[in-house]
């Protein structure tokens, strides 16, 4: 008779070995690259979200308030001493006539008159030279105009915005050119 040896448990399943050593030697070589990444990134400071450094979480961009610029009115023609600017036969003495420009006024108009608890209503209106002004909105509240958390701006010479209030009953609204003051005519909407 021929004694049969018994089976070393590794013999039996020689893919599943395999597999298992694969997979081990997989995660191994995952987890090595893993760490490099990682301490690399800490190393360079490509770390993201950890504002405890030196960095400001403040607004970095600073957007400068619109101004007007000078319009041309023409060639600027330098004349040489002793020349004159007026034409031949005119007299040189007549002074020229002043005109009134036409003062900037802004127009205001609410689209409603009455509207209800926090319901939007929509403040329009026109501001002849004002393009790219900033209006802001203010109430009459205990007396004075206050600031309403709400402002406009000019484009093509008019501008629009959306409104909405809790206070109850009569609301004065008004605009104001943020840069030289100058305030709209005052609209009323009654909120209840």
């Amino acid at each position: 008779m021929s004694e049969q040896l018994p089976e070393r448990p590794d013999e039996r399943h020689p893919i599943v070995t395999g597999l298992v050593a694969l997979v081990a030697v997989g995660v191994a070589v995952g987890l090595i690259i893993g760490l490099v990444t990682f301490a690399g990134t800490q190393v360079l400071g490509l770390g993201g979200g950890d504002d405890s450094g030196t960095g400001s979480s403040e607004r970095s961009m600073y957007l400068p308030r619109p101004e007007k610029t000078p319009q041309a009115t023409g060639p600027e023609i330098i004349l040489a001493p002793g020349e004159s600017s007026s034409p031949a036969g005119e007299s040189s003495s007549s002074k020229p006539t002043k005109t009134k420009s036409p003062r900037k006024q802004i127009s205001l108009s609410a689209s409603v008159t009455s509207a209800g608890p926090m319901q939007t209503f929509d403040l329009t209106g026109v501001y002849p030279g004002g393009e790219g002004a900033i209006l802001q909105v203010q109430r009459f509240t205990a007396g004075s105009w206050q600031d309403f958390p709400v402002t406009a701006s000019v484009s093509n010479e008019t501008f629009q915005t959306s409104v909405a209030t809790s206070y109850a009953g009569p609301n004065r609204f008004r605009v104001v050119d943020t840069d030289t003051g100058l305030a709209s005519n005052e609209v009323r909407v009654t909120i209840g």
